[in-house]
């Protein structure tokens, strides 16, 4: 028995080396091009190569068919042939002969009558060579050139070309003619073209030649390395794995987001000691669902996951399992299960799985053979783990409504884990962690900046880090004040500045009605106070009233959503007070009140006549999945009552607004006058004109600057040991 081969010095078994694409791929290659050689050069020959047009003249032309020596007819298109003298040519066609007077031409594919007649008459009748006669014209005595056609005791027949004749008497020569010499009868010799079938073999090799060569070296090339062919690779999971020693991802990398670290501790504590749970008989989730808006981060917490219990981490998309062949999807699922397996305890995490997971049999176009294979396979796959399999499937989406309830039963993705907006506190630590490698000035409070950008997610909060560090690079500051800050803030969030240079009557209407919407959230005993109004175009409007919505409030009731309308109809009331009309600027404002009017009054029962009532209006997309078409579970006539109840809300908001704008007349045109003269006015600069306003009880003002300290950057994270 042979001895095992010794282990390299790192202890690991060499790696198999790729088998070579095809031992004769570069045959192939020299076939191919030795038969393109062939061919052109059975189509070219060492003779000039004449136009025909300029054959038919050379041998219908009395003065120039002498000089032809012999043709010889090649196959059905080739004629070759040779003439006595080439300095006897005309100049412009000695260069398509050769110095030996050979040339070649190619006949069209028609039956050409002009030259079978011109052929026989040159091999029936001798040729002359042409000569010279000196003819008197007047005084003076002219040269013609041409063959001597006949001759009598009185006059000289002479053939100029094709077509002129001219008789001469003898009388008239200068001297007597010269007797032309006949040269002998035309050889006409036709044989078979030996090189024709070249041109019949190289039309039918080529396309064989090509997809030998398509086949045996290009396709090769993307076999797998470890022996796979072409079709085993498209059909292979084209899941991504990331090792653990590299760019690993622990918790301290996610800021904020407890609720969901303490939900998934369980799972890190399963994958490390799989025995502690099967002890007790315990079985861990085997699917973990993730959703929530886009941008809070879910792919990074399941990548986090994967860095704590220190195992592989497989990701793929749900996109990447649907393809235009049916089944091909199945199979990647297939595939991508069996490496985990093999990789296990691992990861496999599926991002926007709502790609594939949706439900199965609805929408417009019905279902659709390749998805719902695809996802009866994930089921099938997943419903299939043996308890002791430690391989825990993750996926994201932030469209959990539009997933097949097949998924979410017990036994698949039985844990879900919502992934919400982070409050203040959690955008503080998200800031920390996306400034820890930028310098920051002595005038930078990540807390304050925290506090105003209610709403962001993770990704919105590394965007308005990345633009102030840009703002700040592009004044050449040495580190990031609290200015970039601020107009990274208003970049985010109302948009790039317009480059418009406006009117002054402009400017003023555009001063006037946002100074509606700031006025009536100021005095409006439930709006949300302005702290921040700008008549700087940005992005598709004209100006912008930034609210201060009140982030710890989680209860709204009827008086709320009465100042928002309030508010937002502050800027058609002005325009009607000021100008006596409203304008198409308001078109964004009127969506927004009436979205929320028509959802108080189907949703949330806000309606006196109605009562408590819910109505399913405009909850789901024919498109998403779920319905075939939008339902309607009432009539007509309460699809009317709805419409007037909204109606009333929006037209009770508008008269609100124009009864405080009216009231606060004086204070208006005092906050129009100081947004012509600054363009940008902030909180406290709004209170000093409108002075205080009864809606910030118990709420954080914007103003409130607290004392300026640097917040220490986090350390990078020390990367983990290489494993021994």
């Amino acid at each position: 028995m042979p001895a095992p081969r010794p282990l390299p010095p790192n202890g690991k078994p060499p790696r198999r080396r790729p088998t070579p694409s095809m031992p004769g791929g570069w045959i192939w290659l020299l076939f191919l091009v030795m038969l393109v050689g062939l061919y052109i050069f059975t189509q070219m020959s060492g003779a000039g190569n004449l136009d025909y047009g300029d054959f038919i003249y050379l041998i219908s032309d009395p003065t120039q068919s002498w000089n032809i020596k012999q043709l010889k007819f090649v196959g059905t298109e080739r004629i070759e042939g040779d003439v006595y003298d080439k300095k006897a040519l005309p100049d412009k066609l000695q260069k398509y002969f050769t110095d030996k007077g050979a040339f070649t031409t190619v006949k069209p594919p028609i039956d050409d009558k002009q030259l079978s007649e011109i052929l026989t008459t040159l091999a029936r009748s001798p040729r002359r060579q042409p000569v010279t006669l000196a003819v008197k014209e007047g005084k003076d005595y002219k040269d013609y050139t041409g063959v001597i056609k006949s001759e009598t005791d009185k006059e000289i027949v002479l053939a100029l070309n094709a077509s002129q004749v001219k008789t001469i008497p003898l009388s008239e020569l200068k001297s007597a003619p010269p007797q032309s010499q006949e040269e002998p009868t035309l050889q006409i010799v036709r044989e078979e073209d030996k090189w024709s079938w070249v041109g019949t073999a190289f039309m039918v090799l080529l396309p064989i030649g090509f997809l030998l060569f398509l086949f045996f070296v290009l396709i090769p090339r993307f076999r797998d390395p470890l022996g796979g062919s072409f079709l085993t690779n498209y059909i292979k999971s084209p899941a991504r794995r990331y090792d653990r020693t590299k760019m690993r991802v622990t918790f301290d990398d996610v800021a904020d987001m407890q609720n969901a670290k303490s939900e998934l501790q369980e799972i890190v504590e399963f994958l490390k000691d799989p025995q502690r749970f099967t002890r007790l008989g315990a079985q861990v989730p085997k699917g973990v669902l993730l959703f929530g808006p886009p941008g809070t981060g879910k792919t990074l917490l399941a990548r986090a996951v994967a860095g704590e219990a220190g195992v592989p981490f497989f990701s793929i998309s749900g996109s990447e399992f649907i393809q235009m062949f049916v089944g091909v999807g199945a199979s990647r699922v297939r595939d991508m299960f069996k490496n985990a397996k093999d990789n296990a305890p691992c990861i496999l995490f599926i991002d926007e799985i709502d790609a594939v997971g949706r439900m199965r049999g609805a929408g417009v176009g019905g279902g659709s053979d390749e998805r719902e294979q695809t996802l009866n396979q994930i089921l099938s796959e997943m419903d299939g783990f043996q308890p002791t399999e430690s391989v825990i499937v993750m996926a994201a989406t932030n469209r959990p409504d539009v997933l097949d309830s097949a998924l979410l039963r017990p036994g698949r993705f039985d844990r879900h884990v919502t992934v919400d907006r982070p409050n203040w506190q959690g955008r503080t630590d998200i800031l920390r962690v996306h400034t820890r490698n930028k310098p920051l000035a002595d005038d930078v409070n990540l807390e304050e900046i925290a506090r105003l950008m209610i709403g962001m997610t993770g990704a919105d909060l590394r965007n308005l880090a990345n633009e102030a560090a840009l703002l700040a690079t592009r004044a050449n500051k040495g580190k990031i004040a609290r200015e970039d800050f601020s107009r990274a803030s208003d970049r985010v969030l109302m948009g790039p500045k317009r480059e418009e240079i406006l009117s002054a009557e402009s400017k003023r209407k555009t001063a006037y009605h946002e100074a509606g919407h700031t006025l009536v959230s100021w005095f409006e005993p439930e709006a949300d106070p302005a702290r921040k109004v700008t008549i700087v175009p940005r992005s598709r409007s004209l100006g912008v009233t930034m609210p201060t919505p009140e982030e710890e409030r989680y209860h709204h009731g009827l008086d709320y959503f009465r100042g928002q309308l309030t508010m937002l109809m502050g800027g058609r009331a002005a325009d009607k007070l000021i100008y006596g009309q409203p304008y198409a600027g308001e078109e964004d404002d009127l969506r927004k009140a009436t979205k929320l009017a028509r959802y108080m009054v189907t949703h949330w029962g806000m309606s006196d006549k109605l009562g408590p009532m819910s109505f399913r209006v405009g909850e789901e997309h024919v498109f998403l999945g779920k319905e075939i078409q939008e339902p309607k579970d009432f009539s007509e006539g309460t699809a009317q009552i709805i419409d007037e109840e909204v109606q009333k809300l929006l037209r009770a908001a508008e008269e609100r607004a124009t009864e405080l704008l009216l009231r606060h007349r004086h204070d208006m045109d005092r906050l129009v006058d100081a947004l012509l003269e600054k363009e940008e006015l902030l909180f406290d600069e709004i209170e000093q004109i409108l002075g205080a306003t009864p809606n910030m009880d118990g709420r954080t003002r914007p103003d409130e600057v607290y004392q300026p300290t640097i917040t220490p950057p986090i350390p990078p994270p020390v990367p983990a040991p290489a494993p021994a």
